[in-house]
């Protein structure tokens, strides 16, 4: 793939501007969704575009600017999450201090030992098929979004679904049809597109008292300014203001954090992994060994822990962020600290907080549509070079595409309401059956009968006798090209 501007370029100022938003505008519905899910006061939408914001400019300072990826609240934490915003801020701080932990002892590990054990467990063969899972399972998501009218209350609507294929066509054709102006920036005029096209039908809903038609929920901006004050402009209403429930975390609460997030963790590695095999492919260069993954690991681990004291949700890496990218072709690191400063901007801003809010859920799922296919597919044409004829390959990929699609989780322990404590996602557990797989199938095949040879033996005769031949003279050729060889090493030696 072609980038029209690489990591290190700097496009002019107002395609950075643009740039940063459709950047900003890829992460931002899933970011502020987390803490909407949790559902507490501890966490806000705000508060999590504050610390994605000062949390990827943490990362991108420990990877040196030369990672392009930004960082947003990591839906592998949500049920940790659930667990610690009983303990108020201190919990959820308290548990983005043991996921950085984690991060911390694994980066020391990979400086230590290296990578190559990592390229071992974890190969292009069962890479490709785990961050394809990543886009396959968030399509259900982006196919419930598509069909949603925000202000009504069906649950699936027509005239949404005409929405959300309207953003994802504008999309389509600003990316492939487009000009150069237009390629730059398709989302931004997708999703504005979308939000006019859906604003058009709810006037008519409003106005005819036609409930289908209402598919923009403009409640936000009513709630905001009404009455009108300080708060309607500017935001400050963060969760690491709020300290209750501090009081309640004991050793046994402290145990339950660590119990919570540890697993996960582990989990968000793979995925942490997978992100970065999948942007190294799009950008060209390997961010495993440049700057190296364990500064990758450092700044997503450390970020995670920033962003949370400024009142955020635990971290990860965004296929979102990846994906636009990858359509954009704009690789310039500098785009996403854009993207940074202005999530932090936002969080302070009220009224762009209302106008997010007010973005229909099927606009957004035109968006996603583009964005978790790209995705899937970036993670299947890392197998375009393995050959899937082979058992070996076709054993291990065809593993974990059934068990992540599947829906195949691990759970641990259960709660005084019969609920999991310990719940491992699909494609957590996709990923390690697959590196078992592929452990498994590499083992030293069992030798026939009368063969005297251990298998690493016969393998290493092959080569050999491979090698004699090569010396071997074709029919019609003399022998001096080989003795002539011999006499340049020994007047070498």
């Amino acid at each position: 793939m072609k980038l029209i501007y690489d990591v290190n370029d700097r496009p002019p100022f107002g395609k950075l501007i643009a740039f940063s938003i459709q950047q900003l505008l890829a992460i931002i519905t899933a970011t502020i969704a987390v803490p909407i899910i949790v559902g507490s006061d501890v966490l806000t939408p705000a508060a999590a575009l504050l610390g994605a914001g000062f949390g990827t400019i943490c990362y991108l300072l420990f990877t040196k600017f030369r990672s392009p990826v930004f960082l947003g609240s990591s839906f592998a934490f949500i049920a940790p999450l659930t667990g610690a915003v009983a303990f108020g801020y201190f919990g959820v701080l308290l548990g983005a201090a043991f996921a950085a932990t984690v991060y911390i002892v694994i980066a020391i590990v990979i400086k230590l030992a290296g990578t190559k054990w990592i390229n071992k467990l974890m190969p292009p063969v069962v890479i490709g098929p785990t961050v394809a899972l990543i886009g396959f399972s968030l399509a259900g998501n982006a196919m419930g979004d598509i069909v949603k009218a925000s202000g009504s209350a069906m649950s699936y609507n027509l005239v949404g679904l005409l929405c959300g294929l309207i953003t994802f066509f504008v999309i389509v054709f600003c990316s492939v049809q487009g000009n150069k102006s237009m390629k730059l920036i398709p989302f931004i005029i997708g999703i504005a597109v979308g939000y006019v096209v859906a604003s058009l039908f709810s006037i008519i809903g409003y106005v005819a008292d036609v409930d289908y038609l209402k598919i923009v929920d403009y409640s936000a901006f009513k709630t905001l300014f009404e009455p009108v004050r300080l708060e309607s402009f500017i935001n400050y209403d963060f969760s690491f203001l709020h300290t209750k429930g501090y009081e309640t975390l004991d050793g046994a609460g402290v145990a339950n954090i660590a119990l919570l997030y540890i697993p996960v963790t582990f989990v968000v590695f793979a995925e942490h992994i997978a992100d970065h095999k999948n942007i190294s492919s799009i950008i060209e260069r390997d961010l495993i060994t440049d700057p190296g993954l364990h500064r990758t690991l450092l700044g997503d681990g450390v970020g995670s822990f920033v962003g949370a004291v400024f009142g955020g949700c635990p971290n990860t890496t965004y296929g979102e962020s990846i994906g636009c990218v990858a359509i954009t072709r704009n690789a310039s690191v500098v785009s996403i600290l854009g993207a940074a400063v202005l999530a932090i901007v936002l969080a302070f801003c009220a009224p762009v907080i209302a106008f997010i809010n007010t973005i229909p859920s099927c606009v957004m799922g035109g968006v996603c549509l583009s964005l978790y296919g790209f995705i899937a597919v970036s993670g299947l044409n890392m197998l375009r070079g393995i050959d899937l004829g082979e058992s070996k390959n076709l054993f291990v990929v065809s593993s974990i595409l059934i068990a992540g699609i599947g829906g195949l989780t691990l759970h641990f322990g259960t709660d005084e309401d019969g609920n999991a404590i310990i719940t491992i996602s699909s494609i957590a557990t996709a990923l390690i059956l697959g590196v078992l797989v592929n452990l498994f199938v590499k083992a030293p095949a069992i030798p026939e009968k009368g063969d005297s040879l251990p298998s690493a033996h016969v393998e290493a005769s092959k080569t050999v006798s491979e090698n004699a031949k090569e010396t071997v003279p074709a029919e019609g050729e003399s022998f001096e090209t080989s003795e002539t060889a011999e006499s340049e090493a020994e007047v070498k030696e």
